[in-house]
């Protein structure tokens, strides 16, 4: 499973309200990932650990035209909330004995203060390994440290181009949009009721 997006609600109405409070267009974070080159490789730098938590605030700040960047990273996820019909999948999935892992792309380590790692046999936190979604080794990673064949194994994202390099390694993957949608799709995978 993926973090943002997936245990929780969805990563772009948080960036939205983010822009909307500070006075900028709604998509203006959307679009600046979409269309600048280097806010992409920025945001990538950060997810692997190559630029701490506090330049990205204040390089991407600068890109975005926001002249506060003290604590922009969790200003821009504060809109988010668990997604607890996901978390309960999760936990009915590993008391029914199936393995399980988290495969994060992380915006800094302080995220996680409020991701529900503990349900999770093992966690791939981006910013700890140096690699990022949708490298192909963050995936087999996981799938090595759950001791789970990659062709064994089901990968939740809700982002294509994640979706796309864990299915590249022979996993599974679901685009997940809607947790009841998501949850629907897992259960015959898994061979588990989780709702």
């Amino acid at each position: 499973m993926d973090f943002g997006g997936v245990l929780t609600t969805s990563i772009w109405p948080a960036f939205a309200a983010f822009c909307e409070a500070e006075g900028l267009e709604p998509q203006a974070v959307r679009e600046l990932f979409r269309g600048d080159a280097e806010a992409l490789r920025l945001l990538r730098a950060l997810e692997t650990g190559e630029l701490g938590e506090a330049a990205f605030e204040r390089r991407f700040g600068a890109l975005l035209g926001v002249e506060d960047t003290e604590r922009l990273i969790p200003r821009l996820f504060a809109g988010l909330r668990p997604d607890e019909a996901m978390i309960g999948a999760v936990s009915t999935a590993g008391a029914a004995g199936i393995r399980t892992g988290l495969i994060s792309n992380s915006w800094g380590l302080g995220i996680y203060d409020r991701a529900p790692v503990d349900i999770f046999d093992d966690a791939v936190i981006s910013g700890e390994v140096g690699m990022h979604k949708p490298q192909p080794e963050i995936y087999l990673l996981a799938c090595e440290r759950l001791e789970v064949a990659p062709g064994e194994a089901v990968f939740v994202d809700d982002l294509r181009e994640n979706c796309a390099g864990a299915e590249a390694v022979g996993m599974t993957a679901i685009l997940h949009r809607e947790s009841a949608e998501t949850i629907a799709k897992l259960e015959p995978l898994l061979g588990v009721g989780l709702s």
